[in-house]
């Protein structure tokens, strides 16, 4: 006679028990990043921090894993993620199109039904036809790009502006830039050349004199622009693709005796603790960044995807403004405080899954720079 109430205070005791369960959130998505840089390069290094400050807040485990700058290295680690047992898998890995990686490492993890984001540098023009996001690469989610023409077009522009006014032109009354690219072939480095290039249409009494290509390496650049001196070629402006091979230029031409930033101004792209120095210092005149945030923007993404708000309302094939010209105070400011910053900035809000009333993804540098 007492094992039926014993049942029956069961049967009401049992969903009380379950229910803390039934309450837990499900297991959080997990997120790789196959970063293309080195582990002690500026950039990247920063890119990574900002999407581990974006995961942290989301609360979803990222996984970052440096490449080197090794293409076949990025391909390695696409594999190893795609060769895990289930249960070790992502649910996401974002990559980056670094010198023609991205459509096959995409397919090496759409085969394991990994699916994947491009952030940072996406389809080559010619791969966007036959390997289109969701149709040519099923589990290609979208691309995630900088509108990288944009700091192209607002350092080659800030340099030119100053060293008009400054009156640097050679004997034949025209400005000489010298154009220090990083490769040929990554579309971030192909939209910042283009961006060079149509500052450089606005001032015809500017001459465009060459354009090399440095590899994104600070010590190639320095070679480049050695060599460039040291056969009489010298220019009153140097662009250059990035803050590395601005710097290593800047180091060779102070060997050759001239005076970075008074008789031979150079311009910048990123925001390494070294290009904010001398931003700030007046060595270099021009400086754009703020794009090491867009991998944030990608985590919030692939947040917002996971609980299904998808991102495809606004095309698979997004390009962002992120690209900040910097002022010497600006550059400060963002040394001294930025690293600290890009933790507190607020990114659920800018989720769209748990902010439904946003209509798009917007973060740039301005979130750093407040006084």
């Amino acid at each position: 006679m007492e094992i039926r109430p014993r049942a029956a205070s069961l049967r009401w005791l049992l969903p009380l028990l379950l229910l803390p369960l039934l309450l837990q959130p499900a297991v959080a998505q997990r997120v790789a990043f196959i970063n293309p840089g080195h582990a002690d390069e500026a950039f990247w290094v920063s890119a990574g921090q900002a999407m581990q400050a974006a995961a942290r807040a989301l609360q979803l485990p990222l996984e970052q894993h440096f490449a080197g700058r090794d293409p076949q290295r990025a391909l390695a680690l696409a594999r190893e993620l795609a060769q895990r047992q289930p249960g070790q898998r992502p649910d996401y890995v974002i990559l980056v199109n670094e010198k023609g990686v991205l459509v096959p490492a995409a397919k090496l993890l759409g085969e394991a039904g990994i699916p994947s984001l491009a952030a940072f540098s996406g389809l080559l023009p010619q791969e966007r036809e036959a390997w289109a996001p969701r149709r040519g690469l099923p589990l290609l989610l979208g691309t995630l790009e900088p509108r990288a023409e944009d700091a192209g077009y607002q350092t080659a522009r800030g340099l030119i502006v100053e060293g008009l006014r400054r009156r640097l032109q050679g004997p034949d009354g025209r400005l000489h830039l010298l154009a220090i690219a990083g490769d040929r072939s990554t579309p971030v480095s192909i939209q910042r050349n283009l961006g060079m290039r149509r500052a450089l249409a606005e001032f015809p009494q500017v001459q465009l004199d060459q354009v090399v290509f440095a590899d994104w390496k600070r010590d190639e650049a320095g070679e480049l622009m050695a060599r460039q001196l040291a056969r009489g070629a010298t220019p009153q402006l140097v662009w250059a693709g990035s803050d590395q091979m601005a710097l290593g230029a800047m180091t060779e031409a102070r060997r050759a005796g001239h005076r970075p930033g008074q008789d031979l101004l150079f311009s910048a792209i990123n925001t390494s603790d070294e290009a904010l120095q001398a931003r700030h210092s007046g060595e270099l005149t021009a400086l754009s960044g703020g794009h090491f945030l867009l991998g944030a923007l990608a985590v919030v993404m692939l947040y917002d995807h996971h609980h299904g708000r998808d991102f495809s309302d606004l095309g698979l094939v997004l390009e962002l403004p992120m690209f900040t010209p910097l002022d010497r105070a600006q550059a400060r400011t963002l040394q001294r405080h930025g690293a600290r910053r890009v933790e507190q900035v607020d990114y659920r809000s800018l989720s769209r899954y748990l902010k439904p009333a946003l209509k798009d993804y917007r973060l740039d540098i301005q979130a750093l720079l407040r006084p």
